[in-house]
Formats: C-alpha cells, structure tokens, sequence
C-alpha cells in the first residue's frame, strides 16, 4: 500500500503532462465546432497546388502567428516528424507535405479512407482537415479532435509552410 502512495503523485504528474499535451485537441468551450460546416474531402479533388513560398504570400498565412504556430506544432510532433528524412512515427514524416498526395508518404500503412481519397495537401485541405478530422474525411485513423480556432490553424498551417520545405526554411520569415 505504501508504495502504491509514492506512485500516486508520479500518476497525477503524467496525467498532468497528457492533459496539457491534449489541451489542442479538444474544441475551445467558447467555441461551438458542431455548428462549424467542415468541408469533406472530396471538395479539395481539383486544387490548383502552389509552392510553399506562393502560400505564404497569402493573407491568412502571411499574416500568421509562426511563433505561436511553433507551440502549436508541439501537437503534431506527438505523433508526426517534421524534418526531412524523418522517422515514421504514429504518423507519417511531413516533411515536404504541401502539394503532396494524401496517402503517399512511403513507409506509413495509411487508413483505407485516406489511401482512397483525391486530393493533394494544400493549406486549404489541411486546415479543413484539422479543424475537425473526424468530419473531414470519416474512417481515417488520426486520433486528433482538431484545432476550432482558424487563427490558430493558420498559424500551425504557416509555421509547416516554412519548416517542411528546405527551400523556405532557409530564409527569414519576412523575406520575399
């Protein structure tokens, strides 16, 4: 019994730890993402793909909060690597994500419904998809509620745009 006591705290520490790391994933209690119209997938079969750089032009991305899209990344990199060449994790590497066919990162055994799905990872797909995932394109397998805010999406969205691809990367945020 004295030992399970000692535990006791080290339980509540690591529960602690999970609920922060899930505080992203649940919806905001000021915001209601039931009443939020997600666009499924297959609205995003025939998109125009742009460089990384095109995208970052873009007012909701320009604009972005990169810093604060950085601690939002914290979320994604529970399950996902950024970097090129990373590892498979829980998720596939994004690295090189934006223009990419869903489903075709190598070495990652992708759910049937993504393996399916026709379209290619833009910022518009991927900010549908991450505000809710479930609704988005149902029967994937990303256990991930999602993220309610767009602001908060756009800032996760543009700090992607400039880490998984080497050629933005590579230069300040304010260069042209």
């Amino acid at each position: 019994m004295e030992q399970h006591r000692n535990s006791l705290p080290h339980h509540r520490q690591l529960i602690g730890m999970l609920a922060a790391l899930c505080t992203g994933c649940a919806p905001d209690s000021t915001e209601n993402t039931s009443e939020t119209a997600v666009p499924d997938a297959a609205a995003f079969a025939d998109q125009v793909v742009l460089s990384n750089r095109e995208y970052l032009q873009q007012a909701a991305y320009a604009a972005a909060d990169v810093e604060w899209g950085a601690r939002l990344a914290m979320q994604c990199r529970a399950c996902h690597t950024l970097e090129k060449n990373g590892a498979t994790l829980l998720g596939p590497n994004l690295h090189g994500v934006f223009g990419r066919a869903a489903a075709s990162a190598k070495g990652f055994d992708y759910s049937q419904a993504l393996a399916s799905a026709s379209l290619a990872w833009t910022p518009a797909a991927l900010d549908a998809w991450l505000a809710v995932p479930s609704q988005f394109l149902p029967g994937n397998r990303m256990a991930f509620a999602g993220i309610p805010k767009a602001a908060d999406r756009h800032a996760l969205i543009a700090y992607l745009l400039r880490t998984t691809d080497a050629s933005v990367v590579s230069e300040p945020a304010d260069a042209p």
